[in-house]
């Protein structure tokens, strides 16, 4: 449900699978599209001070995520982001990017595209698989900070009922996600301390509707090294700071930001209602698909290292291809197939 350490204790377990228990593999054909990459990277394993919340690569028949029933976004899916804050037209480019690459199948593989399609994999009550169709639909900036420059869980909730309420969004309860990103002044309750990013519903008595929704904040100003590893590290971890990977769209916050969104969208498809894909026993506070690969980017990971992931001509870290020449840096996602973490990227 929100993208932030969980216990020691999975971490632990996550590690000794990854010892213990088989590789996850890739379908074939996949090496010998990465080896065909038009930009001629090269390909590095690099290792990042480990924090608390990263996740190791490894197959499990252990790890218990179970489906409970509830719907899963099958329909093709509209996103309506919620631009809180001041935004740079760049930074609000480099996302849209992101976003509409899910569905866009003219890049170069690895792509963002295929990172989707293991999320699609997961299937509701009827068989029927998440929507591989990803598209925007519509936009709200709400420059004049509405609810303040510190927002909560529930007056998030406000500033979705604004956009709603003003208009230039339909009430969509079968296709709509409403995607909040907030600026880099803004503050969240417990920002940084336990949250970098969540997914919910939205209430009847605060928006009038359940509608599925997601909140990611920018990092960038105030805890990058929580929130955008690995392009930085904390500071009691090989000096702080930036680390040894340089973001791909040259900006820490939003480069961060588009892994967290990844991750949230992963998880807020198969999970709208927080009644479908998760393991453990609480709804509340459920270990999601994108829970149990976090730190994941590529083959090899673990141990402090992300994984087999690429770099480019101008020392750009990526691991897959987007719209418009575009590059990212995104999290591996379980398959509920491999019962593995998974990405395009993967070399074996």
């Amino acid at each position: 449900m929100s993208h932030f350490p969980k216990s020691l204790l999975v971490i632990t377990i996550l590690s000794l699978l990854h010892h213990l228990l088989p590789q996850c593999t890739a379908d074939d054909g996949q090496e010998q599209q990465f080896q065909t990459l038009q930009t001629n990277p090269s390909i590095f394993n690099p290792r990042v001070p480990l924090s608390s919340s990263k996740r190791f690569e490894g197959s499990s028949d252990l790890v218990n995520l179970k489906y409970h029933m509830g719907p899963v976004l099958s329909s093709p899916i509209n996103i309506y982001l919620i631009w809180y804050g001041k935004w740079p037209q760049d930074h609000k480019l480099t996302i849209k990017d992101f976003l509409l690459s899910f569905s866009d199948s003219r890049a170069a593989s690895p792509s963002v595209a295929d990172w989707w399609r293991t999320v699609s994999l997961y299937t509701d009550q009827t068989g029927a698989n998440i929507s591989r169709s990803v598209s925007i639909a519509g936009e709200y900036s709400d420059t004049r900070y509405s609810h303040g420059n510190a927002l909560t869980r529930l007056s998030v909730q406000q500033v979705i009922a604004n956009a709603v309420r003003s208009k230039p969004f339909p009430v969509d309860h079968r296709n709509g996600i409403y995607l909040v990103l907030t600026a880099a002044d803004v503050t969240m309750e417990d920002y940084c301390r336990a949250v970098c990013g969540f997914h919910y519903f939205t209430f009847p008595s605060m928006v009038g509707y359940t509608l599925p929704y997601a909140w990611i904040g920018n990092s960038g100003r105030q805890c990058p090294e929580v929130c955008a590893y690995p392009f930085a590290v904390p500071a009691y971890m090989a000096g702080g700071g930036p680390g040894q990977l340089s973001p791909p769209n040259r900006d820490v916050g939003i480069d961060g930001m588009i892994s967290v969104i990844g991750h949230e969208l992963a998880e807020l498809s198969s999970n709208p209602l927080v009644n479908a894909w998760y393991a453990g026993e609480d709804p509340t506070a459920p270990t999601e698909i994108g829970d149990l690969c976090e730190g994941l980017y590529g083959s090899g990971g673990g141990g402090g290292y992300i994984g087999q992931v690429m770099k480019d001509r101008e020392g750009k870290t990526f691991n897959l291809n987007g719209r418009n020449g575009r590059k990212f840096l995104v999290q591996w996602i379980w398959s509920p197939v491999l019962k593995a973490c998974a990405g395009p990227n993967a070399l074996d």
